[in-house]
């Protein structure tokens, strides 16, 4: 993470008494060990509104100063400091949340084919199309669910994905939502999605976050007659986007989106984006050392699904992965063997909560993160046969693997070299490593940018001075880069 940021000028509006807020919140940070980004990703704020806290050019609302109190165990000492302020300032003009979440992305771009200045279009490269029917790719109609419907033709939702963005709930009292363009929107998110995985379309993301965009202004209205069916699908839309930042690397955006998505899936009632989200939100603490955080994520997803196999595997997953973090070998495997059990127990009906779920996909998931936690806690406490399980692990996740996921593959691949190396076998390694090596586009930042780079360290003291190690930083590092329409997104 990035050093602190610079020093905001308060604004003349800003009392003394928030001055002496943010004095506090800096005493409470730096004692929890935490920079600004990391503090901001855990609580949904970009770093720049943390900074403005705490330099005290910015007010907090109260949840907030409860949200940040919690997280750095500040003992109701922030909360109280917040009220303080806030009964002394009553006087002055109220001042604005410092970061409405969702946070706002970067301003978008026009897409491939899309007209400047009207950011509603889109079009869809060459080989990639919407599905003709739902459910596809994981993700049913909130409004037919399991029954299945059609999808309209691309012109068509073309239209009414541009009326949907350019029609905001402000335009009238009680706005229509026609099944039409819940089908057009779901079928989107399918085709985006597929085409993320597949690499066969960098701008995939844009799409997505553009379109929850607008699904963030149709659900700001409270108790909209229209909310019982977008709920579903705004919180598949939230989910998906910070899915797809996580991999991207912008982690503090992926958390706010995240988050989100929590809320608008206990809206709908729906525990599998619920446990999706979660899910999520443990890795991006898992990847910022955060143990803690990791494990309390992955309990929460059991308590989401509570009784569901698939829900109880995935959750000894993520405690696996968070144990192994922290090093505690008995406890990774423990959590492991719990995941893999309650994966057997599990069958179709199992899975009918998570549409995106299947018992086969379950699997892959359970072997790919094993391979995972198992990579982990070997390189930790150096065990060799822990390290030949991952790669076995590794093995099984890649069997089962769909053709045509494209990142999955190279990220569950380079895992199993990395595994490799843990095992002391570097020849291995550069075998296994070498097809998406050649092929790798991730940048520094990005899931597979970080495994990469894991692997380039943990080889490069055992070939010191190997023209193998020079020609391997070579490529995992300058040679290893995020396309620029993917690193714009």
């Amino acid at each position: 993470m990035s050093a602190d940021t610079a020093p905001v000028p308060p604004d003349a509006r800003t009392s003394e008494p928030w001055r002496e807020f943010g004095v506090r919140l800096r005493q409470w940070r730096r004692r929890a060990g935490l920079t600004q980004a990391q503090v901001g990703a855990r609580v949904g704020y970009d770093h720049t509104a943390i900074s403005r806290l705490e330099h005290g050019s910015r007010k907090a609302p109260p949840r907030l100063a409860r949200r940040l109190d919690d997280l750095l165990t500040a003992g109701g000492e922030l909360l109280a400091a917040c009220e303080a302020a806030d009964t002394a300032g009553r006087t002055g003009p109220a001042e604005p949340d410092p970061a409405p979440r969702p946070p706002a992305a970067v301003a978008p771009r026009p897409l491939p084919g899309e007209p400047e200045g009207d950011a509603s279009l889109f079009a869809l490269p060459p080989g990639v199309t919407l599905p003709t029917s739902l459910p596809a790719y994981g993700l049913r109609c909130p409004v037919h669910g399991d029954n299945g419907c059609s999808v309209p033709r691309l012109t068509d939702a073309v239209a009414l994905h541009s009326a949907f963005c350019a029609l905001g709930p402000a335009t009238t009292s009680s706005p229509a939502l026609d099944d039409d363009t819940v089908h057009a929107l779901t079928a989107l998110l399918a085709a985006c999605l597929r085409a993320d995985e597949e690499r066969v379309w960098p701008d995939a993301a844009a799409l997505v976050e553009r379109t929850l965009h607008a699904i963030t202004r149709w659900m700001a209205v409270p108790s909209m007659p229209y909310h019982r069916r977008l709920a579903p699908l705004a919180a598949e839309y939230a989910q998906s986007a910070g899915c797809l930042r996580l991999f991207w690397g912008r982690n503090g955006t992926a958390m706010a989106w995240l988050d989100t998505s929590l809320g608008w899936a206990a809206m709908a009632g729906d525990a599998g984006v619920e446990v999706a989200a979660l899910g999520d939100m443990s890795t991006l603490a898992r990847l910022e050392g955060d143990g803690p955080s990791a494990l309390a994520y992955a309990r929460a997803m059991g308590r989401a699904a509570e009784g569901r196999y698939w829900a109880g595997a995935l959750s000894e997953l993520y405690q696996a992965r968070g144990h192994a973090v922290r090093g505690d070998a008995p406890a990774t495997l423990s959590h492991i063997d719990r995941a893999r059990s309650l994966t057997d127990l599990a069958d179709e009906r199992d899975g009918t909560r998570a549409p995106w779920l299947s018992v086969a996909s379950l699997r892959l998931r359970v072997e790919s993160g094993a391979a995972g936690a198992l990579r982990d806690i070997a390189a930790a406490i150096g065990d060799r046969r822990l390290a030949l399980r991952a790669v076995e692990s590794g093995r099984t996740a890649l069997s089962l693997l769909a053709p045509g996921m494209h990142a999955s593959r190279a990220l569950f691949t380079i895992r199993m070299a990395d595994s490799y190396a843990c095992a002391g076998d570097p020849q291995a390694a550069l075998a296994v490593a070498e097809p998406v090596l050649a092929v790798a586009t991730a940048g520094e930042s990005t899931l597979l940018g970080q495994e990469v780079r894991g692997l380039r360290l943990r080889l490069a003291p055992r070939w010191a001075g190997r023209a193998e190690t020079a020609d391997l930083a070579r490529r995992t590092g300058a040679g290893v880069r995020r396309p620029a329409a993917a690193r714009d997104a």
